[in-house]
């Protein structure tokens, strides 16, 4: 090992930064917070993803996924619009 390192070129952050995803510090309310832990133990999924989810959403920036629901949803709707 060196006696002195020269860091008057290094940067601060990450070495391998992240894409896609931000590292951020919030604050929640107790009862908010609350209920998205206790929905996230019910569906299997984590809070914060239950979090980021719900903001999606907010934002018009959910992809919707087909699902046999929807597919079922969607030919109801269909069938009671030409009948």
């Amino acid at each position: 090992m060196k006696k002195v390192y020269d860091f008057s070129k290094g940067k601060r952050g990450a070495v391998i930064p992240a894409t896609g995803k931000t590292r951020i510090t919030i604050y929640i309310d107790d009862v908010t917070l609350t209920r998205f832990k206790s929905e996230a133990e019910k569906s299997g999924k984590g809070y914060q993803t239950l979090i980021n989810d719900a903001l999606r959403d907010h934002l018009g920036l959910t992809n919707l996924r087909i699902t046999q629901e929807l597919v079922r949803k969607i030919v109801c709707e269909e069938i009671a619009a030409h009948s």
